[in-house]
C-alpha cells in the first residue's frame, strides 16, 4: 500500500556550521520565501526547484555528521525560508529526536501561524527570528511584505516557551541610527523566550548573484557596514538589557 511521504525541495547544505546555533552545526537550506528583502544575500533560494528529499533521504544526510555535533550541536534549518516547507519541517524535526539530534529554526516569521507551522516551531529547540525592521510601513517597503506574521511568530514562541535569538541586519543608511535600535528594543522588551539578540553587518558578497540572476539589486552601491559602528550599536542595544538569561 503507498504511503504518503513528505518531501522538501532543498537549495543546498552547510557541513560544520558554528554560526547558526548553539555548537557544530549541519546546515540545511530550503527553496522558497514569501519576502523580497532588499539585502537579502541568497536570492538564489527564493524560487526554483533544488533537490527533493524525504524524511529519511534527508535523515540519512545528517546522522553521518552526528559525532561532530557533541552535545551542543545539531541541525539547523533555514532558506530562503524553512517555514514555507512546514508539514516536512515537522515530520523531520520527529525523526531527529529520534536520532538524538536537536534541531535549531531559522526563520524570517513571513509564514502564517497554521497548524503545521505551530508544529514545526513546537518541534525546534531554538528559533532564530529575523526581526528586519520595527513596523509594518518599513517591512513592506524593504521585505515586500508585513510585520504581522513576525510578530505573531515571536508571541507564538513565548506563549510556548521557545528559546529565541532574534537577529537584525543593520544596513548603512536604513537602520544604522540609536534610535532605530530604540524601536527594536521597544518590541522585544518583555518577552522571556528571548535568550540572545544579534545585530548582523550587512554585506555586499551576494551581489554577485543578483547580476548572474538578472534580478536587479536594489542596494547596488551600499557600502558594506562598518564594523565599528556595529560594535556601537551593539553596546547600545546590550544597555537596554532587555535579553532573558535566566
Amino acid at each position: 500500500m503507498a504511503t504518503n511521504r513528505p518531501t522538501a525541495n532543498i537549495h543546498s547544505f552547510e557541513s560544520l556550521a558554528t554560526l547558526d546555533g548553539a555548537g557544530v552545526r549541519y546546515g540545511i537550506f530550503f527553496v522558497g520565501c514569501p519576502f523580497r528583502c532588499v539585502y537579502c544575500h541568497n536570492p538564489d533560494t527564493w524560487t526554483g526547484e533544488g533537490q527533493r528529499f524525504t524524511v529519511d533521504e534527508l535523515a540519512k544526510k545528517v546522522v553521518r555528521y552526528k559525532p561532530y555535533f557533541g552535545k551542543d550541536g545539531g541541525v539547523t534549518l533555514s532558506g530562503g525560508e524553512v517555514l514555507v516547507q512546514s508539514a516536512f519541517v515537522a515530520a523531520f524535526e520527529k525523526r531527529m529526536k529520534k536520532e538524538g539530534i536537536g534541531v535549531v529554526l531559522d526563520t524570517s516569521g513571513s509564514v502564517t501561524l497554521t497548524k503545521d507551522v505551530k508544529a514545526a516551531i513546537d518541534g525546534a529547540e531554538t528559533v532564530i527570528l529575523d526581526l528586519k525592521f520595527w513596523d509594518d510601513e518599513h517591512y513592506r517597503k524593504y521585505c515586500g511584505g508585513g510585520i504581522s506574521t513576525v510578530l505573531d511568530t515571536l508571541e507564538y514562541c513565548e506563549q510556548k516557551n521557545v528559546p529565541v535569538w532574534i537577529r537584525t541586519v543593520i544596513v548603512p543608511g536604513i537602520n544604522d541610527k540609536e534610535e532605530c535600535i530604540d524601536k527594536y528594543a521597544d518590541i522585544v522588551r518583555g518577552h522571556k523566550c528571548v535568550k540572545r539578540y544579534q545585530l548582523l553587518a550587512f554585506h555586499t558578497m551576494g551581489f554577485s548573484k543578483y547580476e548572474k540572476l538578472g534580478i536587479k539589486n536594489p542596494l547596488e552601491g551600499t557600502p558594506a557596514m562598518d564594523r565599528k559602528r556595529l560594535d556601537q550599536l551593539t553596546s547600545y542595544l546590550e544597555s537596554k538589557e532587555i535579553v532573558n538569561n535566566d
